[in-house]
């Protein structure tokens, strides 16, 4: 029981990191926040995602390259460019590196406005500190594990980052229902989304790519939006216009 809680809770926090900071945030700017909380949530992406850890600058400058360029050969990590789902997990740590080193000759207009802590972006990526999350996650299961099938679980805490990118990025490109016509292959994964927070509506937010709710029809619920409009009800954040609590 003990190993099934943490995994749960690795995911869904790590997750949470990935769609509310470095998706909605750094990517889109769908709210904002003061640099004091932008230092927190950074500090709690970085305990969250741990040995995976993703850069929001990074992170943030290739999802705008992943809208503006979607299913072509500029996409950072379109299926249609890629033969299998490694190859474009491949593909896509190779870009991410660049970004994240300043090497791959970003136009101006990718940059402006996305998220930077050096002292994070720094102490995230660097291979000791991941290796030693993982060191950390191996003690738990050696403590706690009850039976060998469990340690199966372990890879996905090292690379939780990528595994939830892989989901969306791979699988609601090529699997689920449209809502709306788009100039690229995005779909909705799950009718109701249990597993990624509201990321699987995939083909919704291709569309709208600048709301906050992701969920469009009655059954597709965003377990990430009341959580944003509970942060922006206490001024931790403040949705930006199209955003407020009109926009339904």
């Amino acid at each position: 029981m003990a190993i099934l809680i943490f995994f749960l809770a690795h995911w869904y926090l790590s997750l949470f990191s990935q769609t509310f900071f470095l998706h909605r945030y750094a990517a889109h700017q769908m709210f904002t926040m003061s640099r004091g909380w932008e230092k927190f949530f950074y500090w709690f992406t970085f305990i969250t995602q741990g040995s995976s850890f993703l850069s929001p600058k990074a992170y943030g400058i290739m999802h705008r390259l992943h809208h503006a360029y979607a299913d072509t050969e500029k996409d950072p990590h379109s299926p249609s460019y890629s033969d299998n789902l490694f190859h474009m997990m491949w593909k896509t740590k190779d870009y991410y590196n660049a970004i994240l080193n300043d090497r791959a000759g970003i136009e101006p207009k990718f940059l402006k406005g996305v998220p930077y802590y050096a002292l994070v972006e720094k102490l995230g990526d660097k291979w000791f500190v991941r290796i030693a999350w993982g060191v950390l996650y191996t003690l738990f299961y050696m403590k706690f594990a009850t039976h060998t099938w469990e340690y199966a679980l372990l890879p996905i805490h090292y690379l939780m980052g990528p595994v939830h990118g892989v989901i969306i990025n791979w699988f609601a490109h090529k699997y689920g229902y449209i809502n709306f016509k788009v100039n690229d292959t995005a779909k909705n994964l799950l009718p109701f989304d249990f597993l990624m927070m509201g990321e699987s509506y995939h083909n919704n937010h291709h569309k709208l790519g600048g709301r906050a709710n992701f969920g469009i029809k009655w059954h597709e619920f965003d377990p990430t939006y009341p959580v944003i409009l509970f942060l922006n009800s206490l001024h931790i954040i403040k949705l930006k216009r199209n955003n407020d609590l009109n926009y339904m």
